[in-house]
C-alpha cells in the first residue's frame, strides 16, 4: 500500500447512462440493462473489473480490480467501457460518461428492480427520485485504520481541486444550470452527504458511526455518503466527489493526483509533519467555487487569503508532489491535468457544444441533442 514506501494500489468505479442514438433519451428497460450487464461480464475477466446494476434503470456502474499504477488502471478502464459500448451497441444504446444526462426528466425515470435500490427509494422519496446522476469513485490502499482517518482529515482541503477537474453535469432537465457540477447540488440533498467531520482517531469515528448503526439508522457504513470516506470493506480511501469524466483519460489524470498527494501527506506524517486542516465552512467555500465554476474563476488559497487562479494551483499541487509521482509512475497521467485546462472540462465543452449549435440557428431540443451526440462520441474516444 502507499505507505512504507511501497507500490501504490487503487480501483475506479465509474457510472455510465445508457441512451437510445435516434431519441437521445435515456432507455427504461431493465432486461436491457441486464443483458448489458451480463454481456460485459462475460465478456472481461476479473482480473480486469466488474459490471453491476445502479440505482436507475438507465444507469450501468463498471470498477476495475486492483491496480498498482494509474497506467494499469488507465488499461482497465479502456477494457471495461469498450465493454460497455460494445454491449450497448448490441442492443441498439449507447454509454455516456455524464454526471447528468441533459434533458432528462427525472420524475418519469425509474430505479433498478433490486431490492436495495426498492428500499433506497422508499427511505429518500422524491430526493431519491431525483438522482438521475452518475460519479466516479477512487479508491487508495491504506492499510492502517488509524493513518485512513488521519489522511482523510488532511486531503479533504484538495478535494475541490479534483472536482473543479472532473465537471461534466451543466446541464439538468434540458436547461444549462450554470453551474459546472449540478449533479453535487442534486446529491447534497440526502443525508450523511457533503464533507466529512475531522476524526481524532479511528476509534472515534467508529463510535459516530456505531450511534447510526446501533439506531437502526443504517446498516454500515456504506450509507456515508460523504465526498470522502474509508470504504467499510476494503482498507482504502474512497474519493467520491468528483464527477465522472467524458474523457477516460481526464479521470485517470484525477485518480493519479488523488493518489499523488495521499502519498505526499503520508510523507509528510512520516516526518512528524501534516497539512494544516481548516475549518469545513472555509473548504465548503472551494467546494462551492467548484461545483459553480470548475476551474476557470480559480479557488481560496487560505495560506494567502486570497483567490488564486487554478492553473497556479495545478502547478503547485503538481510541484508539492513531484517525488511521489515519479516514485508511483503516474507523472505523465498527472501531467495531463494541464490538457484539462487547455481542452476544458467536459462541462465546459457541453456548454460550448450547446451554444455553437443554437449561434448556428438550432432549437434549443436539437441543441441539447447535439450534446447528447458529443456526449456519446467522448465517451468512446480514445479507447
Amino acid at each position: 500500500m502507499i505507505e512504507d514506501r511501497s507500490p501504490i494500489t487503487l480501483g475506479i468505479e465509474e457510472e455510465y447512462l445508457l441512451v437510445d442514438p435516434e431519441t437521445r433519451n435515456l432507455t427504461e428497460d431493465a432486461k436491457v440493462q441486464e443483458a448489458v450487464i451480463e454481456e460485459v461480464q462475460a465478456s472481461v475477466s476479473d482480473d480486469v473489473g466488474f459490471a453491476t446494476p445502479e440505482f436507475l434503470k438507465a444507469q450501468v456502474e463498471i470498477g476495475t480490480s486492483v491496480c498498482h499504477s494509474a497506467s494499469e488502471a488507465r488499461e482497465k478502464l479502456v477494457i471495461m467501457r469498450k465493454a460497455v459500448a460494445q454491449a450497448a451497441s448490441n442492443h441498439g444504446l449507447a454509454p455516456i460518461a455524464a454526471s447528468t444526462h441533459p434533458m432528462a426528466n427525472w420524475q418519469s425515470v425509474q430505479h433498478t428492480d433490486k431490492e436495495r435500490y426498492k428500499a433506497l427509494a422508499a427511505d429518500l422519496q422524491s430526493v431519491g427520485q431525483r438522482l438521475v446522476i452518475c460519479g466516479m469513485h477512487v479508491h487508495v490502499g491504506i492499510e492502517k485504520d488509524e493513518h485512513r482517518i488521519d489522511l482523510m482529515n488532511q486531503i479533504s482541503y484538495f478535494l475541490p481541486h479534483l472536482l473543479a477537474l472532473s465537471g461534466s453535469s451543466p446541464f439538468w432537465r434540458g436547461r444549462n444550470t450554470g453551474l459546472s457540477s449540478y449533479r453535487i447540488a442534486v446529491f447534497d440533498e440526502l443525508p450523511r452527504t457533503g464533507l466529512p467531520e475531522k476524526f481524532e482517531s479511528w476509534a472515534e469515528y467508529q463510535n459516530h458511526l456505531n450511534v447510526l448503526v446501533d439506531a437502526g439508522v443504517i446498516e454500515d457504513g456504506s450509507k456515508l455518503w460523504w465526498d470522502i470516506r474509508p470504504h467499510c470493506r476494503f482498507p482504502t480511501l474512497e474519493m467520491r466527489l468528483a464527477d465522472i469524466c467524458t474523457r477516460l483519460d481526464d479521470g485517470v489524470a484525477i485518480a493519479a493526483l488523488y493518489a499523488s498527494l495521499i502519498s505526499m501527506l503520508q510523507r509528510l506524517r512520516k516526518n512528524n509533519q501534516r497539512w494544516r486542516i481548516y475549518n469545513k465552512m472555509l473548504v465548503n467555500e472551494n467546494r462551492w467555487r467548484a461545483q459553480r465554476y470548475g476551474h476557470a474563476k480559480g479557488l481560496i488559497d487560505f495560506g494567502r487569503g486570497e483567490i488564486i487562479s487554478y492553473s497556479e494551483l495545478l502547478e503547485e499541487m503538481i510541484d508539492l508532489t513531484k517525488e511521489d509521482q515519479e516514485r508511483l509512475g503516474c507523472v505523465a497521467e498527472v501531467a495531463h491535468a494541464r490538457t484539462i485546462l487547455e481542452r476544458g472540462t467536459s462541462a465546459q465543452n457541453q456548454v460550448r457544444v450547446y451554444d455553437e449549435a443554437i449561434a448556428s440557428g438550432a432549437s434549443e431540443e436539437h441543441a441539447l441533442h447535439a450534446v447528447v451526440d458529443w456526449l456519446i462520441k467522448e465517451t468512446t474516444t480514445g479507447l
